[in-house]
């Protein structure tokens, strides 16, 4: 492998992230383009504003009701409830601008011939032309939140704006009077007919209830009739069952307290039934017997049981004993008599109720065709009446007038000045609008720019190291002189070469560009000078054999050159001539072959680089465009390095990136890129690498930049001695 052929490692693409400070370099350096857009946009807006006619602005607003009965809770006695409905609102809208409206409202003003004297050039407008136009002028808003409509109508007659506003108030609110009428007769018509109906329907059934009444011989106490007998009524019924649950609860009772006493002995019995039994002659006469008990007890106490005292209260005491049994036996016999009748009552209630409830299902069967007839009646009567009661409250609505469901409540008033167009508001917009369109188009145009545009584009895309960046509008060195604030971009592009060769005898250089105009001949020259000013012996060849323009710079005559050594005309000496700048020397392209292609891949090229090599410390070569044509390819694969010029945004990446590929397909030693012609003023970004130096080196004396110069070639030499020590 030739070592001396080896290309510079590339570096690394840089991840593609976009900062804020791109988008105001996009914008900086579009500044041109979004400075006119803005200024067309803002004059066109402008001259719009001020051109448009005039128009007057008046409105009226009116407040709309929904379509309800005024009377209200004559029916079903619930209230109406109306709230904002935004449907209603937008039917309303509808019917504002529908033609049975405005339709109204142009015959009303007589916009016909109004308009057609203003839009038809005096010729009467149809109905249909002046409603569109109306519709146009007209513009509808409801307000948030209320029932109210404002109608602003636009004119560049403030008194037309206002008439036409107010009129189609008045014809919206007509027509809702008018359409609320009309719907309120044929909804009465509909009720009379409906009554009607239903009248002749109520007596046909009256008519068959009586009729079943009579021959079902029904007595109906609702309807006043006596014929046939009574029959117990279902009240009646009830009240005589309620009696029956009485009495057999009372027989029950009677009955369980005579079982009860009839276990007990008679003794027993004295002490139980005058609590049982309110008898008042039992208790007499056991009050009696206590009393005589008591009394024997004191006499026994007093006297012996032979005292004829004390004999005849025992004799009492007997005697009230017996009739203290015998009125127990008789109270006894007295409970047994009632629960007897108590039970015989109970039959005979139970009996009446049985009895009545059979015949009640007996007359129920009978007479069900009459209560179902007389059901019917009712309902009929109910339903009847309820649409008696709707008849009479649709009457009495109807009546009552109904200027509430459309009120006017602002009525509209001329303009006192014009509201269109807003001239403020227009050349606000428009300057905005044309900011915007600047803008977007400054950034459309970056978008479809593929144009090296920062040295991170040529590092990520062409995987190349950036040698060194060139400002804009720069001269020629030897115009300049060495102290040109320009030279110090080229000092950074040398130094750059001479650290990225790999060997000290790399000195044939060829700098090559994708296409005309990129400022490759203009590197060419003043790196040389550069070279040439740091104390190397520096030859510049014009090997544009196609369109040279370098002996036009060095101002020498151009018929001894490069092609004259090649075809051995001339030695290397005869056709290299000197230059105003010391070290440096140039050669010319000489007179021009039919075919340069032929010339420079020959032997004689390769032994007059070698040659040039021993004579010379670096010999530049400039060459034609590498897409161009064919002898850039050719030099690049005989000379040591090649460096690459592209110009800040002129020619897309894949064309500069197709001629890294041409270089690197024949074998050149690519070593870098130079990007030329930067706008330091609009790239801050490119500020570090020429105008730093620009500003630091311009703001001292010419004493203190005439030292830093000696001691920049000085660092020069030792850097190129270092690198000499180095291979």
């Amino acid at each position: 492998m030739d070592e001396t052929k080896t290309p510079a490692p590339s570096p690394s693409p840089a991840d593609a992230q976009l900062h804020f400070l791109d988008y105001w370099r996009v914008i900086r350096i579009r500044k041109a383009i979004i400075i006119t857009v803005f200024l067309i946009t803002a004059i066109i807006a402008t001259a719009v504003t001020f051109i448009l006619p005039e128009s007057y602005s008046s409105t009226t607003r009116i407040k709309v009701e929904q379509d309800v009965n005024n009377v209200q809770g004559m029916v079903d006695n619930t209230p109406s409830m109306s709230g904002f409905d935004p449907y209603f609102i937008q039917t309303t809208f509808e019917i504002m601008q529908s033609e049975v409206v405005l339709s109204n409202v142009i015959a009303t003003l007589n916009l016909n011939d109004k308009w057609g004297k203003k839009f038809n050039n005096g010729g009467t407008l149809k109905t249909s032309e002046t409603m569109l136009i109306l519709k146009n002028s007209m513009v509808l808003t409801p307000v948030r939140n209320t029932k109210l409509i404002t109608i602003a109508v636009y004119s560049d007659d403030p008194k037309e704006a206002a008439q036409i506003a107010n009129a189609v108030a008045e014809s919206y609110r007509q027509y809702r009077l008018q359409t609320r009428e009309e719907l309120a007769m044929t909804g009465l018509k509909s009720l009379q007919d409906q009554y009607d109906k239903e009248e002749q329907e109520v007596l046909t059934v009256q008519s068959n209830v009586d009729e079943l009444r009579r021959v079902l011989k029904i007595v109906d106490y609702n309807t006043g009739s006596t014929l046939g007998n009574t029959p117990l009524s279902q009240e009646q019924i009830r009240q005589l069952n309620d009696q029956r649950i009485e009495y057999e609860k009372d027989y029950t009772e009677a009955l369980m307290q005579y079982n009860d006493l009839k276990g007990y002995d008679t003794k027993k019995l004295r002490d139980i039934l005058p609590s049982v039994s309110s008898d008042a002659t039992l208790q007499n006469e056991l009050d009696k017997l206590h009393e005589s008990e008591q009394q024997y007890a004191v006499l026994t106490n007093d006297y012996s049981l032979t005292n004829v005292v004390v004999l005849r209260v025992k004799s009492e005491i007997d005697t009230l004993n017996n009739e203290v049994d015998d009125r127990v036996v008789g109270v006894m016999a007295g409970i047994s008599s009632k629960v007897d009748a108590q039970k015989a009552a109970l039959d005979e209630i139970t009996r009446e109720v049985n009895d009545a409830k059979q015949n009640d299902l007996a007359d129920a069967a009978k007479n069900q065709p009459y209560y179902d007839a007389k059901r019917k009646l009712d309902q009929l009567d109910e339903q009847h009446r309820l649409l008696y009661l709707k008849m009479d409250a649709e009457r009495v609505d109807a009546s009552i007038p109904k200027d509430s469901m459309v009120q006017v409540v602002d009525s509209a008033e001329p303009g006192k000045a014009p509201v269109k167009p807003n001239k403020p508001l227009n050349i606000a917009l428009g300057l905005i609008f044309g900011l915007i369109m600047g803008v977007g188009l400054a950034f459309f145009i970056e978008y479809l720019d593929t144009s090296v545009k920062t040295i991170d584009d040529v590092e990520r895309i062409f995987q190349a190291p950036v040698l060194g960046v060139i400002p804009q509008n720069i001269g020629y060195l030897l115009e300049e002189g060495a102290e040109s604030k320009n030279a110090e971009a080229y000092r950074v592009l040398r130094t750059n070469l001479l650290f990225t060769r790999r060997n000290e005898k790399f000195n044939t250089i060829v700098i090559v560009s994708a296409g005309a105009g990129e400022g490759k001949s203009t590197t060419t020259i003043n790196l040389s000078t550069v070279f040439a000013q740091a104390g190397n012996r520096v030859l510049i060849v014009d090997s544009d054999l196609r369109r040279p323009t370098l002996h036009k710079l060095f101002k020498v005559p151009n018929n001894l050159g490069l092609t004259n050594y090649l075809l051995k005309q001339n030695s290397v000496v005869e056709v290299v001539q000197a230059t105003p700048v010391p070290n440096l020397d140039f050669m010319p392209s000489g007179k021009l072959p039919n075919s340069a292609m032929g010339i420079l891949g020959s032997a004689q090229m390769k032994e007059m680089i070698d040659e040039l090599k021993q004579r010379y410390d670096f010999i530049f070569f400039d060459s034609p465009p590498i897409l161009g044509v064919s002898d850039a390819s050719v030099l690049a694969s005989e000379v040591d390095l090649v460096m690459q010029v592209i110009q800040y945004r002129r020619y897309p990446q894949p064309m500069t990136i197709r001629a890294k590929q041409m270089i690197e397909k024949v074998g050149g030693n690519f070593v870098g890129i130079v990007l030329n012609n930067i706008n330091m003023s609009q790239d801050e970004g490119y500020y570090y690498y020429s105008g730093y130096y620009h500003d630091y080196y311009y703001s001292r004396s010419e004493e203190e930049q005439e030292a830093d110069a000696k001691a920049k070639a000085a660092g020069d030499d030792a850097g190129k001695a270092g690198i000499k020590q180095k291979y």
